[in-house]
């Protein structure tokens, strides 16, 4: 008989708890994301317009090219961070 610490229970614990920080990574690129295109480009485009990027106001930057950066960003910091969150559950491909 396996011991708890061992087997398919601890299997079941550790993918739990993968996709448990996997969830949290994602929530939180999905949170920066909707704060930068929605908030910065649209809500708070007031509040930025008397700052000037490029020729233009920083709201306007956002809604044109910062949102599209932030989520390229983005992007790779999940690629990075998963990168990691499977070498620490043994799951990578490598």
């Amino acid at each position: 008989m396996a011991s708890p610490q061992t087997g398919a229970g601890s299997e079941d614990l550790s993918a739990h708890a993968y996709w448990k920080a996997n969830i949290r990574l994602v929530t939180g690129c999905l949170i920066v994301w909707a704060f930068v295109s929605f908030g910065c480009a649209i809500l708070f485009r007031p509040l930025l317009s008397g700052i000037p990027v490029g020729g233009t106001d920083l709201g306007f930057w956002f809604a044109q090219q910062g949102s599209i950066l932030v989520f390229i960003v983005l992007i790779f910091f999940y690629a990075w961070r998963m990168k990691k969150l499977d070498k620490k559950y043994n799951v990578s491909e490598d």
